[in-house]
Formats: C-alpha cells, sequence, structure tokens
C-alpha cells in the first residue's frame, strides 16, 4: 500500500433556512455476476439478444422445474468478498422474497436475507491526493434479477422480456459510512474498478449491469458521531432510498435535490415518511413510488428447494491464491516502484485495460516517461476520437519502440510527436518509418557548429542582444532547429551556442 497520510473528509453540510444539516448516505449496489449463464439455470445471460429468447423452463416458472445453483456465480460472489477484504461466510442460505412483478413469473424473488454469502467488508474511496474515506460494507448476498416490463411499444399495452429473469446478482450493501453527493459516485466508481479488476462484474450501468439503489437521510451536525458511538440508528433520521440508479451524474443530482427535499420538510415542521423514491433526470428531482417495505411485507423464508450453501475453506483459499493485483496495490506499485505521481498513477489505473497497456509500455523503459506519452499523447489522441485503450490504432509495442528511439538519441522529442502521428494514423514500425522518411536525429556536431555558426555570422544584432542578456540565446538555438528541419540534438545546439556566444 502507499505510505501516505489519508485525510478524512469532512461531511457535506447544507445550511438549511433555519439550521445547518448533515448528508448521511448508504447505498445498496446491484452487480451482475459476470457469468455465461444464470444463477440458477443454463439459460444465456448474453446481453441484446432477441426478446424471451434467453429462457429457460426454470425462469419461466414452468410447474415442476427446480432451480440447481451455478457454482461459478457462487465463485464470483466469493472472488468480490476477498476483493473487498470481506468475511466468507462458509455456510450461507437462500429465502424466497416474495412478491408479484409481470416480470417475475414464479412470483417470487431467490435471495439471501438472513445468511448471505459474504460478511463485513471495507472500500477505501480516494477523493483526492491524500484524502479518502473508508466506507464500510455490510455484506454481499446472491439474487436472481427480474425481466423487463416494456411500456412504449404500445399505447394500450405493455410488453415483458423475461431473458434477465433469473441472471445472477450481487447485492452489495454499504454501511450508511457516505456523507455527501461526490463521495457517492466516487465510491460506486471504487467499488466498479474493484469489480472490473476481479473479473466479476463487467460494470456497463448503460446496459443495467450495475446500478445503485441509493439511502439519503439527513441529521443535526454531531447527531452522526452519536450514532457511531452507539449504533442508534435513530440519530440518522428518517432514510428514504433511491431506486435504480446508473449515472454517475445522476447519482449526485439525486443526493443533492433528496436531502434539500427533506431539510425543507423538516424546517417546516413536518415528518419524513420513509419511502421508496425514483429520480427523474429531466425534471431535476425525484417522486414518491411506494411506501419502504419491509422484511416482513416480502414474508421471507428459506427456501425450500434450495439446501444451504456450504463451502470449503480450502476452496476459498485457491479463490484468493489466483486473485489479480487489485487497484490500489497497482496504484502503490507504479507510485514506489516506477517513480509516478499519486496522480498519474491513479489515472493509469483507473481501468485494467489501460494499466495493462501502460505495464507493457513501461517494461524494461523510465516509467516516468512511458507514463507521460500513455497520458498525455496516447490518451489525449483517444479522446479525441472519442476511442478507449482497446480502440487505440498504436500498439504497446509500438508506443515503446518510440520511447527507444527518444531514449538512443535518434530523434527529438519533437520529432517523436510527429512520428507518434504518423504511427497512430498510418501504422508501421517506429524505428523503419524514422530511417525511410530521414526523421533522424542530426547528432554530427561538425553539421551542427556548422549551422550555428552561419546563424551568427547573419545575426550581429541579435548576437550583442544575448551576450548582453544569456535569455535570449533561446533564439539561435530556435533559428538553429529550424535550419535543420528540427532535426539536430537540441542539447547539442543549445551547448554549441553558449560557447559560441561566450556565455
Amino acid at each position: 500500500m502507499l505510505d501516505l497520510t489519508y485525510e478524512t473528509p469532512k461531511p457535506k453540510v447544507i445550511a438549511g433556512a433555519k439550521h445547518d444539516w448533515e448528508l448521511v448516505i448508504g447505498m445498496e449496489v446491484h452487480a451482475q455476476v459476470a457469468s455465461n449463464a444464470k444463477l440458477f439455470s443454463g439459460a444465456s445471460t448474453t446481453f441484446g439478444a432477441e426478446p424471451n429468447s434467453n429462457v429457460s423452463f426454470v425462469d419461466a416458472a414452468m410447474p415442476g422445474m427446480l432451480p440447481v445453483i451455478n457454482e461459478f456465480c457462487v465463485a464470483q460472489a466469493v472472488r468480490t468478498g476477498l476483493g473487498l477484504k470481506a468475511e466468507i461466510n462458509l455456510w450461507s442460505a437462500f429465502d424466497r422474497k416474495n412478491y408479484f412483478y409481470p416480470d417475475l413469473p414464479q412470483g417470487y424473488q431467490i435471495s439471501q436475507l438472513y445468511h448471505p454469502i459474504v460478511g463485513e467488508g471495507e472500500i477505501l474511496v480516494d477523493m483526492g491526493p491524500g484524502v479518502a474515506r473508508l466506507v464500510r460494507i455490510e455484506r454481499i448476498h446472491l439474487e436472481q434479477d427480474a425481466g423487463k416490463s416494456i411500456h412504449d411499444m404500445d399505447p394500450n399495452m405493455s410488453f415483458v422480456d423475461l431473458n434477465r429473469t433469473g441472471v445472477a446478482l450481487m447485492e452489495i450493501v454499504s454501511r450508511p459510512d457516505i456523507r455527501g453527493p461526490e463521495e457517492a459516485a466516487a465510491y460506486v466508481t471504487k467499488l466498479r474498478q474493484i469489480l472490473r479488476y476481479l473479473g466479476t462484474c463487467d460494470g456497463n450501468m448503460q446496459n443495467g449491469n450495475l446500478r445503485a439503489d441509493v439511502n439519503v437521510s439527513v441529521c443535526r451536525p454531531g447527531d452522526y458521531e452519536k450514532y457511531q458511538a452507539t449504533q442508534d440508528f435513530s440519530h440518522l433520521g428518517t432514510r428514504c432510498e433511491i431506486k435504480n440508479m446508473n449515472s454517475m451524474r445522476f447519482i449526485q443530482q439525486a443526493i443533492d435535490y433528496e436531502a434539500r427535499r427533506q431539510i425543507a420538510i423538516l424546517e417546516a415542521g413536518g415528518e419524513i415518511v420513509q419511502e421508496t423514491r425514483l429520480y427523474d433526470p429531466d425534471k431535476g428531482e425525484t417522486r414518491s413510488m411506494r411506501s419502504k417495505e419491509e422484511a416482513h411485507d416480502y414474508r421471507y423464508f428459506p427456501d425450500p428447494d434450495l439446501l444451504p450453501l456450504e463451502i470449503e475453506q480450502a476452496w476459498v483459499d485457491d479463490i484468493a491464491a489466483s486473485l489479480p493485483e487489485l487497484p490500489d496495490e497497482k496504484k502503490a506499485r507504479f507510485v514506489t516502484k516506477l517513480g509516478l505521481s499519486e496522480y498519474d498513477a491513479g489515472v493509469l489505473t483507473a481501468e485494467v485495460a489501460n494499466a495493462d497497456y501502460f505495464e507493457q509500455v513501461a517494461e524494461g523503459r523510465d516509467g516516468k516517461m512511458a507514463a507521460n506519452w500513455v497520458i498525455n499523447e496516447l490518451f489525449g489522441r483517444l479522446k479525441k476520437d472519442d476511442c478507449d485503450i482497446t480502440d487505440s490504432p498504436v500498439t504497446p509495442a509500438q508506443l515503446g519502440g518510440i520511447i527507444d528511439l527518444i531514449a538512443k538519441g535518434d530523434i527529438s522529442g519533437k520529432i517523436a510527436k510527429d512520428l507518434f502521428e504518423i504511427v497512430y494514423s498510418e501504422g508501421g514500425d517506429p524505428a523503419e518509418i524514422v530511417e525511410a522518411r530521414g526523421m533522424k536525429q542530426v547528432t554530427d556536431t561538425g553539421a551542427i557548429e556548422a549551422a550555428v555558426d552561419q546563424i551568427i555570422a547573419e545575426n550581429p544584432a541579435q548576437v550583442e542582444k544575448a551576450q548582453a542578456n544569456p535569455k535570449l540565446a533561446g533564439w539561435f538555438v530556435g533559428q538553429v532547429m529550424k535550419a535543420t528541419g528540427g532535426k539536430a540534438n537540441p542539447k547539442a545546439v543549445n551547448d554549441i551556442v553558449q560557447q559560441k556566444l561566450g556565455l
């Protein structure tokens, strides 16, 4: 880990008309398990398939069909728990959560209320250089997803697509440790990053593969500390849950609106009703969906079709041994071993594909130079073209080849940027391009000296100015570089100019 002193960020304070208020936020993130088959059937999980084409008899709740647990989905949940430094429960059980939706044919959801597969864990959420928030994970449980109701295809009826029915979800429940909209978005971002590194969820929020339910309440300054001391949730105020958020920006907007709504009610002498709400991004407001259900409303009971899930510690240990290097550890290594700044290391580790690309470029080369080229030149060019690293026309070997040519002195930094554009647009081997197009840097001091002598001879007035003010010697360097087509070694030019001018 990084040897850094982290400063805990201050809680978000919102000023009301009468009092100051603090935000308290807990999150329930639903992450679709990266698996080719569903949690209790062998049906495909492929996104974008024809409606109702990925539906088995089990998913459709046909009579006599029994669920069979997908071992790989269990392994993915364990893998996630280990990645979040959480306790793995060797004994867990599935329950039936009873409720009716048109897109849930069996009339209940199989979930884990009382005995989840993963217990308490934690996430360190970076809020900026040296600033972080430790968010505690309460539990992770496995459950099956529902289907999708479609209401905009016909004015008189709704359609149902059962392709998602039975897809495995991990519900990752945090403690109420998040204290502001920005922290909430940063938490989901960090959780998504870890899941993608682990390979347990692709984190695609647009497809609904990662979505968050946000619990928001407000309390007076000092009440949160009372909760920490007593674990009495009454100090935190009545919470409202905002369902199915799939955008970092919308998460922040919804929290801010909901907090101000609650403050206005409380300061007017009203009471907050615990309820489930939806966020309308077009209007920028939350609206009531239904009163908040409690566990007894769903009539939870152990699923009679599924035996308790018992796993062995040796199996968990095998999964732990296969974990990849996670973002915090990779970032620390980039800083301590490769000499990168914390900011650059954070940029490069934000996505696992970016980190992998950088490591290939940096292999056997100067880490700082490699980071500079990947972040400033490659990422900048890809952003301009609205592409990501997987679409890069420049391979790690090609970019490494450009850096090698700079290190050997074959090309200057300016020539390297021209070379990069050629490789980006046309492809090819950098070294061969330099030879074929005559781009090699002029290092012959005799040729450089002759060019310097000529510029000095043609500009006696400028010589006097430079000798009176050495800072003006850069003019001669620029003229020599121009005369040599930018191919002269800039350091050699500067040294010879200084010598010739007697500076």
